[in-house]
């Protein structure tokens, strides 16, 4: 951007596609403040920003998350008519998202008179970006019932599909994938993972090494999504962990380098199959230095198989790795009160108040005659034992239409 500056300085005239080209590599590359400088300089010099203009600006802004700037440059868009604008509306939609206010991004999306596929794929990611999982779905359904909008594409299907997964929104993931059969979609690693993820919470673990054995490129992800998809059936599935650590071996076969996510995919493998010892000993011999991710798993497997023993190893190394995870004490605690040990469960409980270690709210979905049911509680209940909720959150949602 340096040598593009130079040739720009040394014109001796500009138009607006010039302003807009430098404009739109420091909105690309950085400094983004620059793209906000250059959109000032542009309106002293007589030229006022047109509606190529401001979506490379808005991108600038969302790049540095300032929202306060980014309001000000819509007030700008607003003052010169192009609010309305399909590229300006998308860079709108994009840039409150990014800055975390869905809500505002809602309103400009439902403000725009005509949607395009970028459009409805920017408030689609932008809700699952920012955990609004059941909101992503809808606006998936909603898009699918406008007879105005296109037809998903792949970009679509990669931003929707995990959040189906998320949500418990299945029979969404299944029509995608039909979806993606009848059109002819092709399966990468990025929608691939998906569907992996998706059968593999389903429990159709076949149907996810289908998924996984038909593409051919495969990467670091699609490696994970199906090591822990074995992972968390290889309990109750016979030869499920024999699989998985045959997946595991090969991956170097396959030039992908292995991290700590897949070491910890298979502890978990070997831990939910009651192979606990097996697992310390995977541990030991790692050439990489265990950490959060695979004490984690290892933690988790003590619960399932009650071995309070090894779990008060793993969770003090816990405790120094990953000090603000509340869900490590109450997991510990939780332990401790299952064999009635009940002082040592208030001691662990008292560990986070004294930490002030805050934990999300919890939820969990189910579907009753096409209608999502979203229930949880106030984290103040978890951490202080059980009891009765202090609240219960209910959250219909709208019903399951398909029109194509």
């Amino acid at each position: 951007m340096e040598d593009a500056r130079k040739v720009f300085d040394e014109l001796t005239e500009t138009d607006e596609f010039v302003w807009n080209v430098v404009i739109q590599g420091y909105a690309n590359v950085g400094p983004f403040a620059e793209a906000i400088k250059m959109c000032n300089a542009m309106r002293v010099s007589g030229l006022p920003p047109n509606r190529y203009t401001y979506p490379f600006v808005l991108k600038a802004c969302g790049a540095m998350r300032d929202g306060k700037q980014g309001k000000i440059v819509h007030g700008q868009i607003v003052k010169a008519g192009l609010e309305l604008q399909v590229f300006v509306g998308n860079a709108l939609v994009a840039l409150y998202s990014k800055c975390g206010e869905v809500e505002v991004s809602r309103r400009v999306f439902e403000e725009l008179p005509k949607k395009d596929l970028v459009n409805w794929n920017s408030m689609i990611s932008g809700y699952v970006a920012n955990g609004y999982l059941n909101e992503g779905v809808e606006v998936f359904r909603a898009m699918l019932l406008d007879d105005g909008a296109c037809l998903p594409e792949h970009a679509t299907l990669v931003c929707v599909l995990p959040a189906c997964v998320e949500a418990s929104a299945v029979e969404v993931g299944f029509w995608i994938h039909c979806y993606v059969v009848k059109y002819g979609v092709k399966v990468d690693s990025a929608l691939g993972s998906a569907l992996i993820t998706m059968y593999a919470n389903c429990g159709r673990v076949r149907a996810s090494r289908v998924i996984f054995d038909w593409i051919s490129d495969k990467n670091v992800v699609l490696w994970s999504a199906m090591m822990r998809c074995y992972g968390m059936h290889g309990a109750c599935r016979g030869g499920m962990v024999a699989k998985g650590l045959e997946i595991f071996e090969k991956m170097e076969e396959y030039g992908v380098e292995k991290n700590e996510k897949h070491y910890a995919c298979i502890v978990d493998l070997l831990g939910r199959a009651g192979l606990l010892d097996r697992a310390v000993q995977f541990i030991e011999s790692m050439p990489i230095q265990a950490g959060k991710d695979v004490y984690g798993a290892l933690l988790g497997a003590c619960r399932i198989h009650n071995n309070i023993e090894l779990a008060e190893e793993t969770a003090e190394k816990l405790f120094v790795l990953d000090p603000e995870n509340a869900g490590r004490y109450i997991l510990l605690a939780s332990m401790y009160e299952d064999v009635g040990r009940w002082e040592d469960a208030a001691r662990v409980r008292r560990l986070i108040r004294e930490k002030n270690i805050k934990k999300p709210t919890g939820r969990s979905s189910i579907e009753v005659e096409c209608i999502y049911h979203t229930q949880g509680r106030r984290y103040s209940e978890a951490l202080d034992g059980p009891g009765t909720p202090k609240l219960e959150i209910i959250q219909v949602h709208s019903p399951v239409i398909w029109k194509r």
